[in-house]
Formats: structure tokens, sequence, C-alpha cells
């Protein structure tokens, strides 16, 4: 054990042994995604207190273990990971049925989300059984709450989480134009392997902010913002921009509150003409940027084939 946790195992019994924690219950534990300090001490007393932990890569969870001074047998760590959850799902089932406290943890941040773990906690509560969360790191909202780019108070504010997008081009591509659509942020993630392909895909959103976060909690963290058509350049400025895990945010773009004239002449455009000669004609009278336009006119667009009105 690091010396440094052994005062945390401490403060995790003072803080969190008095409360209540039932038998038969699988507890969705997140763990740190990079920086070991960041456990709660609430997870640290539930997985000591597991009868058994069930977890998305074994040898991974015992060295977490170890870092935090937690003994815990083989015979008491369950692998449980995208290709055998539902059948280790019932494994779990039957150990909860049986009285047994049961966690799960994944390699890094909070199950469930991009990693496994929705469908053991979907059968676990489809047998009548109790699924508790313990909140914590999460690579999703720690890029969110730096990047600025949530809107609040309005009608398109909040995120979507759209995860990791087809490996394919063609499919990729497609889904960035479904994305483009999008009004609100869009939250992706992305593999170090893969993200020059995610960036070349992402070139047509012109300039369009997107955030890059990579390295999140870690040594070598690294949060950037750049036009979605600079993506590419920024990524082969040094050899290291491209390496760790990756969260992407795609900011928001809509034309400011106020102009409703560029909103208006966009609206009498888009019915009679291609949607870029309209956002390149409306740009032109207007003075409104065409980007901010752009993204607006595929909203327009998107709302017009689903049957509503310009308006």
């Amino acid at each position: 054990m690091s010396a440094s946790f052994a005062s945390a195992l401490g403060a995790a019994r003072d803080a969190a042994a008095g409360q209540h924690y039932p038998q038969g219950t699988l507890y969705v534990v997140a763990t740190p995604i990079g920086n070991t300090a960041d456990i709660t001490l609430r997870a640290l007393h539930v997985l000591q207190l597991a009868d058994t932990l069930a977890c998305e890569d074994t040898r991974h969870t015992h060295g977490l273990l170890r870092v935090y001074g937690i003994d815990k047998s083989s015979a008491q760590l369950l692998a449980l990971h995208q290709h055998n959850e539902a059948q280790a799902s019932q494994t779990v089932i039957a150990l909860l049925q049986q009285g047994q406290r049961v966690a799960y943890v994944s390699d890094a941040g909070t199950p469930g989300v991009s990693d496994p773990g929705a469908r053991l906690a979907a059968a676990v509560r489809a047998a009548g059984l109790r699924v508790v969360p313990l909140p914590g790191a999460s690579s999703v909202t720690a890029a969110l709450s730096v990047a600025g780019a949530v809107a609040s108070g309005s009608a398109d504010g909040g995120f979507v989480f759209a995860g990791f997008l087809p490996v394919k081009n063609a499919e990729r591509a497609s889904a960035v134009q479904r994305l483009a659509t999008e009004p609100r942020c869009v939250v992706l993630l992305e593999a170090p392997h893969r993200i020059h392909e995610l960036a070349a895909a992402l070139a047509v959103l012109g300039e369009r902010p997107v955030t890059l976060a990579r390295e999140i909690t870690k040594q070598f963290e690294d949060i950037t913002t750049q036009p979605a058509q600079a993506l590419t350049a920024w990524l082969d400025g040094a050899p290291q921009r491209a390496r760790g895990e990756f969260v992407v945010l795609l900011h928001p773009v809509a034309v400011p509150e106020d102009d409703s004239a560029s909103l208006r002449v966009l609206q009498l455009l888009l019915p009679e003409l291609p949607l870029k000669t309209a956002v390149r004609l409306a740009a032109d009278i207007t003075g409104a940027p065409r980007n901010a336009l752009y993204e607006t006119a595929l909203a327009l667009r998107k709302s017009a084939e689903s049957g509503d009105k310009y308006e």
C-alpha cells in the first residue's frame, strides 16, 4: 500500500462506516480515471466491505486495490466485461440472492456510461434486486466542467453524450453530419489510434469550436479548444498530442438571439434555394457569421423535414 493512502482508509471508516450498506445489493462504484487520489471515502469503504468485486479487468482492479491497501483474494474478484456481461450478470444475481454485497468497477471512471455495467445494472434491477450508485470520477463531466461548452438557461442548454463514433469512414462521416444539426454541446470519446481519423471527419464543421481533452487528471493532462477544421493541424503540431484517451466536445453554435433579422432572412431563403446558397446570401445580406448561419440552417432544415415550419 502507498503510505499516502493509509490515513485515507481510516478516514473512510470514520466517514462512511456508520451509514447503511444493505446485503444483497449491487454497488456501482466509480474509480479514478488516472489520478489515484480521485477516489471517494465512500468508495474506499465499500470496496473493503464488498464480499465480491465484479471487475472489467481483474488484474487492473487488483493493482488498484493494492495501491489503496485493500486486501481481496483472487476468489473475491469476478471478471465482468463487454464480452461476458450477460453471462456474468447472472453470476452476480446469484451472489446477491445469497445475500452478498457485490461492488462493480470498470477500469476507470463511472461504469455503465461508455464502459460495461449498464447491462449488469439492468439485469439486477429486473431480478428485483437493489442497485446503489457510488458517484465519482468521470471523464465526461470532468471535460465539460472546464470547457465552457454547455449553455444554460436556454432551450438549447445541456449536452448530448454520443460516445464513440463508428470506426468505418463512411459511417463516421454520416454520424458527424447528423450531429452537425444538434444545437446542444455534443460529447464524444475517442482512442488515441483513431483520433486523427475523427479529427479529419470533424473538419467539415469548419469554424465550430471543438475541445479536445486528453489524459484528464494525469501528469500530462492537455485540454485545448480549436476550430474543427484546425484539429488535424493541432494534433500534428507535436507527437504527444495524439497520445492518451480523448474526450471531444463539439461546442454549440447558434445565431445570437438578438439577430432576428439574419434568422428571418435565412427562413425566407431556405425554402427557395439550396442550403449552402441560402446561407451564403443570408450572410452577405445581414453580415452574420456564415458558420453560425450554416449550423442554424441545418437545424431549420431538420425541423422542416420533421413537419415543423420555419417559424
